[in-house]
């Protein structure tokens, strides 16, 4: 079996997702991506990759990507969901149907990637799982209600995982930033702050790093938690 590590990455035409699989690649990893829109197939053409379009609130989309993962690299050493940005309505606008969506997205898909990977990852010794996640998933703000509500939920179950697989040496972390963008045109419509750091958010480079740690064995003790890389912006200790 090929020994070079594998990692999947999920919305990973453009934004976070990109790029944690060019950090990822940088690192020696091959990688899977999966994303809807065709345009993942040239980012895994230039990484020297695969790629699946499809959506990860499908579960047959899911499974497609990991079977082709395992067929094409024959392990999965590592997973990155990540996700695009959530619609913002009015919290009682939004529907049933919204909630359902938005629910198979954000928390679902993380349940339904770890059902499918854990084997091969039991198999081989041992893996890692970084969810991303947001900066008001502990604090919800009204201007982006299913962050506050739904990678609550997916935080919890990232806890919950990691005490059920631990002695597998699988482990699972949630990531939660505040704004990643290449530019400020990127952040049109939300309300950023003056005071950034830096002036400016951190580049979709700059965080993929923080994501490739957490993967790397140099976190081999992190797990079950949520890192925030949100420029002390919570209010949580």
């Amino acid at each position: 079996m090929n020994s070079q590590k594998v990692a999947i990455i999920t919305a990973a035409s453009r934004g976070i997702g990109a790029g944690c699989a060019r950090e990822l690649f940088s690192r020696g990893y091959r990688v899977s991506l999966i994303a809807r829109n065709k345009s993942v197939f040239e980012l895994a053409s230039e990484l020297g990759g695969i790629a699946t379009q499809g959506s990860i609130a499908n579960p047959q989309d899911l499974q497609q990507l990991v079977e082709t993962t395992l067929l094409n690299f024959g392990r999965v050493d590592a997973v990155v969901n990540s996700f695009g940005d959530p619609p913002r309505p009015d919290l009682l606008s939004i529907s049933d149907e919204m909630w359902i969506e938005n629910f198979q997205m954000l928390f679902l898909s993380v349940v339904r990637m770890a059902r499918l990977v854990t084997p091969p990852m039991q198999q081989q010794g041992g893996g890692a799982i970084v969810n991303i996640s947001a900066c008001d998933s502990q604090e919800p703000g009204l201007g982006t209600p299913f962050s506050g509500t739904l990678r609550a939920a997916m935080e919890g179950f990232t806890k919950l995982y990691a005490k059920r697989y631990k002695a597998d040496r699988i482990r699972m972390i949630s990531v939660a930033p505040f704004f990643v963008a290449d530019s400020m045109e990127e952040l049109e419509g939300w309300n950023v702050p003056i005071d950034l750091m830096f002036g400016r958010p951190a580049t979709y480079a700059e965080f993929a790093k923080t994501v490739a740690f957490l993967i790397s064995d140099d976190a081999q003790f992190i797990t079950g938690t949520t890192l925030k890389v949100d420029e002390a912006r919570s209010a949580a200790i």
